[in-house]
This record gives structure tokens, sequence and C-alpha cells, in this order.
């Protein structure tokens, strides 16, 4: 089975750590070896090309992603911004990164901007399972402060952006992770454009009361690409996860959750630091049961793995140490009596049925 992730923050690592996905995971971490980056990244990547073909990743949301200057948290954090000017002039490099990517690896990567280009690359992960294919990079613009004024927008989507959430922390637009807020009068601004145009809004991020304003407002496709339910991380100092109430009303709305198999996300008290083996990979299976229970069905649950963002191999489930591990999760789920028809659902299929559905015909 191929497996779609829906959120990996490449062009922030390769900004950041002149990080080569071209490589293999382990060539990255022997280049690495006696650099501070596996410090500053709280640990080894957990990605390469290699390990995308021996795990089936064919497609992946490849984010935009900057922190605002006042979470930067050190010299070497250079994808920070003050101002909105600074924002966009980040997110646009990191945009050219990826042009750059695709157009010295047209082997390994893949820009997907329109339903053709879906189609057309899973045809040739389903056609030859045993074979080399280029990974599918799909657009993620994570925070929206590099959107001055909504026309801009039509920049992003002319340039291949097809999802936005609109917070990482609290922005203009609404409250996010560790500054809540509701949705202000710029976000509902925001979220005009991008019906406007079509994007998928992510609603990760999203402080609890502007996601449930989000869900009632916005009439397009709207998804959490990365996110765990609060309910099994008993934590109440984070709003980070999804309550209840949010998961039913973002599956009433026909959305997908990504599950992140972060330690951090999966048991209350876990730092950096701790041992890998107190965070058996079941438990990113227990998340995925919870949100298909309270579905009542295997249709709105995916994989949002947001590996190398800010946590590296040193800060996964004991199972883990690449991308490629994520094949494992099928035989456990299985055990749980989930059928192979639900399982290739939750590891690719059910974000892919969102993609053809957001991606647009032509450019």
């Amino acid at each position: 089975m191929w497996i779609i992730d829906a959120h990996q923050d490449l062009a922030w690592n390769m900004l950041s750590f002149k990080r080569d996905y071209s490589l293999s995971a382990a060539e990255i971490r022997q280049r690495e070896v006696g650099s501070e980056i596996p410090g500053w990244n709280h640990g080894d990547t957990l990605l390469g090309w290699p390990e995308y073909q021996r795990g089936r990743v064919a497609f992946i949301f490849a984010t935009l992603f900057a922190a605002p200057a006042r979470d930067r948290v050190g010299g070497w954090d250079t994808q920070c911004y003050a101002s909105t000017a600074e924002a966009k002039r980040i997110y646009g490099a990191q945009l050219d990164a990826y042009y750059r990517m695709v157009e010295t690896h047209p082997d390994k990567f893949r820009l997907v901007q329109t339903r053709g280009e879906l189609a057309d690359l899973r045809s040739a992960w389903d056609q030859d399972e045993q074979g080399s294919h280029p990974v599918g990079l799909v657009v993620l613009m994570e925070g929206a402060e590099a959107v001055g004024e909504p026309p801009e927008l039509e920049t992003w989507w002319a340039r291949g952006v097809r999802l936005v959430g609109p917070a990482w922390m609290g922005t203009r637009f609404c409250g996010g992770t560790r500054e809540p807020g509701p949705m202000t009068a710029e976000g509902y601004a925001l979220l005009d454009g991008m019906a406007h145009l079509g994007f998928a809004l992510d609603i990760s991020h999203m402080d609890e009361q502007a996601a449930l304003q989000a869900l009632d407002y916005y009439p397009r496709r709207v998804v959490a690409s990365h996110a765990n339910a609060a309910s099994l991380v008993k934590n109440p100092d984070t709003n980070r996860h999804l309550s209840d109430q949010v998961i039913r009303q973002l599956v009433e709305r026909d959305g997908v959750i990504g599950v992140i198999p972060f330690n951090v996300f999966l048991k209350a008290g876990w730092r950096h630091g701790d041992p890998r083996q107190q965070v058996p990979l079941q438990e990113v299976v227990a998340q995925i049961d919870y949100i298909c229970q309270l579905a009542g069905d295997a249709l709105h649950a995916g994989i949002g793995t947001d590996f190398d963002g800010g946590f590296g191999l040193q800060s996964t489930p004991d199972g883990i140490d690449t991308v490629a591990d994520l094949q494992k999760i099928g035989p456990l789920l299985s055990e749980k009596g989930y059928s192979q028809q639900d399982i290739a659902a939750i590891l690719g299929g059910n974000w892919y049925a969102r993609l053809d559905q957001v991606l647009p015909d032509s450019i």
C-alpha cells in the first residue's frame, strides 16, 4: 500500500540545515555527525528518498513554514519573521526551494498542482509496486502571515499552494498554539479569499474557538493535516490537540485528520530526552482508532507525521527509525480488526480522495 503523509516541513529543513532529501536518511545523518543540527532539531532526520521508496510514501503535503520572531530559539533559527514582508520573503524562498528540488531531481520529486498530475502519479505507484517513482509534493502554507491582503492569495495559488492553515501560534487571523483566541475580521476575510480560489483550509494549530468558528463558516474542504485527539493526551496546558467537539464537527464536514507520531503528542508528560521505549507504535494506532470510533468509520483518519518539524528520530515512537516504518502501522491496525480496505484508506486513500476534490483540473 502506498502512503500519503499530510505534513512534512521539508523546505524549512532545506533552508535551515541544508538537508538534501534526495539522499538517504543514513547519509544525511552521517553528514550531521559532530554538528549541532541534531541538537537544534531535537534529533536525527527521519526522511530521505530511498526511505520514501521503501515505505511507499507516494505523496507529501510539503509545507511553507516560518515561526514568528518572538518564538526564535537561537541564532541558527533563520526561518523567522517579524513582519508580513519578512514572512512573504521567507515563504517565497521556501517555495523556490521546492521548485529547485523538482527541477534538480525530476526522477525523485514532482510538484502536484492539478487533479491530472495527482492521478498520473498515483497510476505509476499502482502499476509498478516494485519500481521507484517520484514523490508527489502538494504545497501547504502553514501559518498565513505571508498573505498581506486576500487578493495576494491568487499569486500563491498560481505558484502551486493548495492548502492554507491560518495559524501556527496566534496570528492576525486567529488564535493558535499557546496563544488562544477567536477568528478575527482579517481571518474571515482570509477565508473568503481562500474559498473564492478553492484552497483547502487546514485547522491544525488553530485554537479551539477559532477552529469551531472556521468549521461553521468555511464552505470549502476543511482538514487537519497534523493533529492528535486531546482526549488521549491529558495535558491541560496546551491547546494544540483536537477536542472531541472539533473532531466530530470536522467529521461532519467530511474532513480528514492526520495523526502525528510525535511522542510529546502521544504520551502526556513525555519530554525530549526521555526513553523512546515509553511510547510504543501502538500509541499512534490508538490515536487513529479513537478518531475512527468517534467518526463511526475509517474515512476520516490519516497520517500527518510532521517529521523533521522540530523533532527527530529520538522523539518518535519505539519501532520507527525512518519514514519507511510508517508501513508498520498497517499490520497493527489489522490486529485491531481493521480491514485491508480500511487500512488503505487510512494510510493514503482518505487524503487522496480529498486532494481529488481540492485540486483543479488545470493551472
